[in-house]
């Protein structure tokens, strides 16, 4: 794993600055005062043991990251709100044999092979799905066609692939990465190679924020263990749900103006009576689908530990149910990619074994959103070229909230729906990368996707 950080202001110096600004009738106090400040490591020292932390987040961190698992991604750098990231899209970039991650007490043979031969499958299904990736996809988009096979072959590579990644993040966020490493619930061992490698380099840039780093360090957060067990059997929810809305408070019915149908999302930002109601989703979904879906950093979710709920479950997309020899290429990649997963389970235990499961493993998750929030998600992933499955699961989430009677829930729409409403041309804000439907012009319940 490398990590390199982009050159920032000393982040103590702001810390401090920030801090002497509120203290002092002066006037703002600038960085390149509190450097050299003799009382400096003082009061820094004591605004963090005192819990005042928002001077030290007026420092962010851009780093580089390459060589990191996208289990690691999942769990830690993406699984709360306080982030940014662009990452490398295993939807349209073709991965590379030599981006896989292995854990430090693994057989590297068996790995080796194992990730050799789930790179062949990849390979190979790429090539059986073009033919029905081009016929489903429109002329004008035909030279897209590689990608979007991919995107589909994507579900059977391993979640110990490896990403390259822009993360930035503030300096609280950072001591807090460091606190919970040790204590994560899969690949805890690269957790806390990167936690190891965050404290070297935030002392080497800033030798002041030492103690604040080995606070951190000797005081480990607690990762949550969540059993869902209780959750579904008080909503009825079976091994066959994929997607249940419940806990509905309030409605939707919020003026959809132009802060919603315009892209800089203006909601965002200005917020109404949609804030005050929401509802709560049990989902099933597969790590794949999820990696899109935290990215929705105010859809706040509980994510389980992967092996209190592990059984052989995987999501197929639809357009390889109907493709005989793509589905049984698929299906066995998956089965045997469960049965290395339970192999050296036994071996190496659950939380190191993890990257072998697939993309396409499906697991549970229990969200929270409100209905403002939901109607920016709604839009982004109503949209034809979102995700299959994400598409699949937010359809679902608006069909319930509509089944319910939820008022307002019929402006939950794509966003070439929404831009048709307040009359913003052109209707389909994606330029180039048009669908090839006109969406607007459907009836909710005449959605339909091929792929």
């Amino acid at each position: 794993m490398q990590i390199e950080f982009l050159e920032v202001i000393t982040p103590s110096d702001v810390a401090v600055s920030a801090a002497r600004t509120c203290y002092f009738p002066n006037g703002v106090v600038k960085p390149e005062k509190s450097d050299g400040w003799a009382r400096k490591d003082d009061l820094l020292k004591g605004i963090f043991k005192g819990g005042h932390h928002t001077t030290l987040q007026h420092t962010n961190i851009t780093m580089l990251i390459t060589g990191m698992s996208r289990h690691l991604i999942w769990r830690l750098l993406h699984s709360h709100s306080f982030y940014n990231s662009e990452q490398v899209s295993q939807r349209y970039a073709k991965m590379k044999l030599e981006s896989f991650v292995k854990s430090v007490d693994a057989d590297v043979s068996e790995w080796d092979k194992f990730y050799n031969t789930k790179f062949e499958q990849y390979e190979k299904l790429i090539e059986v799905l073009e033919d029905d990736v081009r016929d489903a996809t429109p002329k004008f988009r035909q030279k897209d066609t590689n990608k979007r096979a991919q995107e589909l072959a994507r579900y059977i590579l391993p979640v110990g692939m490896s990403a390259y990644l822009y993360h930035t993040v503030n300096i609280i966020t950072i001591l807090r990465y460091i606190a919970i490493a040790p204590s994560l619930l899969e690949a805890t061992k690269e957790a806390i190679e990167f936690a190891n490698i965050l404290a070297n380099k935030l002392i080497e840039i800033d030798s002041s924020l030492k103690p604040l780093v080995e606070h951190a360090q000797n005081n480990p957060a607690k990762f949550h263990r969540d059993d869902f067990t209780n959750i579904k059997q008080k909503h009825n929810i079976d091994d066959n749900t994929r997607v249940k809305v419940y806990d509905v408070i309030g409605d939707a019915n919020f003026d959809v103006n132009e802060n919603y149908a315009d892209v800089l999302r203006g909601s965002q930002m200005s917020f109404d009576q949609g804030m005050l109601g929401g509802f709560t989703t049990y989902i099933k979904m597969s790590f794949s689908a999820d990696a899109q879906n935290q990215r929705h950093r105010r859809s706040p979710a509980i994510r389980g530990d992967v092996e209190m709920t592990y059984k052989r479950d995987y999501y197929i997309p639809p357009i390889i149910v109907n493709n005989k020899e793509a589905l049984e290429v698929y299906k066995e990649a998956i089965e045997s990619t469960y049965d290395f997963y339970e192999q050296q389970r036994e071996k190496i235990g659950s939380a190191e074994a993890v990257y072998a499961l697939s993309n396409a493993h499906n697991i549970e998750i229990v969200e929270r959103n409100d209905f403002s929030s939901f109607h920016h998600k709604a839009q982004m992933r109503l949209c034809y070229n979102a995700q299959q499955e994400i598409y699949d699961v937010v359809y679902e989430q608006v069909k319930q909230l509509r089944e319910l009677k939820v008022d307002g829930a019929q402006n939950f729409l794509p966003p070439c729906s929404i831009r048709k409403e307040m009359n913003i041309k052109p209707f389909c804000p994606e330029g180039d990368h048009f669908c090839g439907i006109k969406v607007w012009k459907l009836d909710f319940e005449d959605y339909k996707r091929v792929m």
